[in-house]
């Protein structure tokens, strides 16, 4: 039987991250992922903000991840087939699977990676033992379980994941080009719902390399008859719930393999156990409209690979009071809490229609236009003049 300290079930970003960041730091590690390559599929297509680069460095990982990916410089934002704002953008593309990847080439050889999968598990207060599929067996001190939505081992554990939204949202990543022409005006896009009755939170429009790639998010139930249109007729469905797009970004063709993906949100129970955590998706999925996924995965890695692995490996035995200690987190705690907060204000300013949630609509967009409007004032007025059209915007209109 083989002996580490770590055994990360799951080679997906959190896993590949959680092992990168561990064999870094010298800490015995085995990766049990039966991949040998990450294969495509749509989810983060995307890192943008400071927010979510100072997380991604917290792991180590910064360089290698936004040397992979498409940086763009600029990002148009518009509703209504109109600009309302051209900002600087720190958005970094790529696909998922080259991100995974990419991750997966910064592990250091110390960390072994078998290529199989995690049959059975068996846990307690000292070591833990993986079943894999090759007939061999793991002992380790800890399990991080790092495999998403996986349920057999977590039926194994008695592992719950009550659903919090059923079927809360859906995504569709495509890849799109302009119709007639070499490509489009904008360096990269982010178009919002014209109106509730469209189910649209947005469209954002990003390269990837060479191409340009649709990362689109709906709020409709699976046997929609849009969904199937989509699918089929990707730029009439596109029509249907974006009207104004056309008139923004001009005829366009949607082309290669249209990735559907619906989205339960859930969030694990009875996770307080020995010997095992869980990470990113494993523990809890995110609302990939609200932009939070990477936020919550590195975070849960970067708390749990820097700070409480190598305090829990400093003594003897792997209980559940050392487990508690990573749920109870305070930076883990406050992600996933404004992770979830965004997954519903999202839907709601989405789709509700009540008073207070048409006015977080509108104060959300002339705040967005007041942003643009001022950013155009300093480029174009006389200092002394821009200043002091800036400061009545901001005074004027609340940006949210």
């Amino acid at each position: 039987m083989r002996q580490t300290d770590i055994a990360i079930i799951g080679g997906g970003l959190a896993g590949s991250a959680a092992a990168a960041m561990l064999g870094r730091a010298g800490v015995s590690a085995i990766l049990i992922e039966p991949h040998r390559l990450h294969p495509p599929e749509l989810r983060c297509e995307k890192i943008g903000g400071q927010q979510q680069i100072d997380r991604l460095d917290k792991t180590g990982l910064r360089d290698a991840v936004l040397n992979a990916a498409t940086h763009d410089s600029e990002i148009w934002l518009a509703r209504f087939g109109r600009v309302i704002d051209k900002r600087p953008s720190q958005q970094h593309g790529f696909l998922y699977d080259t991100l995974v990847n990419t991750v997966r080439g910064e592990i250091p050889p110390t960390v072994e990676t078998i290529h199989a999968k995690a049959v059975s598990v068996r846990t307690s207060d000292d070591r833990q033992t993986i079943g894999l599929s090759n007939g061999e067996d793991i002992s380790a001190r800890l399990i991080v379980l790092a495999n998403g939505a996986s349920v057999g081992l977590r039926d194994q554990l008695k592992i719950g994941r009550p659903v919090i939204s059923r079927c809360h949202s859906i995504s569709v990543g495509f890849d799109i080009a302009p119709k007639g022409r070499e490509e489009f005006e904008f360096p990269a896009l982010t178009y919002f719902a014209e109106a509730t009755r469209h189910r649209t939170a947005y469209l954002t429009l990003f390269p990837i390399g060479e191409g340009m790639r649709g990362n689109l998010f709906v709020y409709r139930e699976t046997d929609d008859p849009w969904v199937r249109a989509m699918r089929r007729t990707p730029e009439a469905a596109l029509d249907q719930c974006l009207p104004k797009l056309r008139r923004l970004i001009g005829n366009y063709t949607i082309s290669g393999d249209i990735k559907i993906r619906p989205i339960d949100l859930y969030e694990s129970d009875n996770v307080v156990q020995p010997g095992v955590v869980l990470v990113g998706d494993a523990f809890a999925s995110p609302c990939p409209g609200s932009g939070c996924g990477t936020d919550k995965v590195f975070t849960d890695v970067a708390q749990l690979c820097s700070v409480h692995i190598p305090n829990w490996l400093a003594t003897d035995g792997m209980g559940a009071e050392k487990i508690a200690q990573y749920y109870a987190d305070p930076l883990k705690l406050e992600c996933d809490a404004w992770a979830k907060g965004k997954a519903f204000t999202l839907r709601a300013v989405t789709l509700e229609n009540s008073l207070y949630w048409r006015l977080q609509r509108w104060m959300r967009f002339f705040g967005r236009l007041g942003e643009g409007i001022a950013r155009r004032a300093r480029a174009t007025l006389p200092g002394e003049l821009a200043l002091v059209g800036c400061a009545l915007i901001v005074m004027s209109v609340p940006a949210i």
